[in-house]
């Protein structure tokens, strides 16, 4: 149990170490991604109202049952896609990307690249 609470404590101090640093406004709003063991979930959120412009994830209806149903790079480069796409509804054209207590690289940075070539600057 003491390994546990330790590990959980590690990852909330990452988590806020990078999210004091990064603050979404309606012009440029947070792109936090969870990573989770089985899903992936984006969401674009104005810091400054405390609302959600914008969510998508694996476990949502257009995704389940597919193949982008489980984490992936695949579901990943599909959610970036899907994202920007959002966004360009809402004439974001960028956004800070919040990676959470994740590391860079695999699922998330295949899933802020699909963002960046579907026209969302990150």
């Amino acid at each position: 149990m003491g390994s546990e609470l330790r590990i959980q404590t590690i990852r909330k101090k990452r988590t806020m170490r990078i999210r004091k640093k990064i603050h979404g406004t309606s012009v440029e709003p947070r792109l936090c991604v969870v990573k989770s063991n089985k899903h992936l979930q984006v969401q674009l959120i104005n810091d400054d109202a405390g609302v959600t412009l914008g969510s998508v994830a694996t476990f949502s209806k257009e995704y389940r049952g597919s193949e982008f149903g489980k984490k992936s790079k695949q579901a990943a480069r599909k959610l970036g896609e899907h994202i920007a796409k959002i966004a360009s509804e809402q004439n974001i054209k960028a956004a800070k990307f919040d990676r959470g207590p994740a590391k860079f690289h695999g699922v998330l940075a295949e899933l802020k690249d699909a963002a960046v070539a579907a026209g969302l600057k990150c």
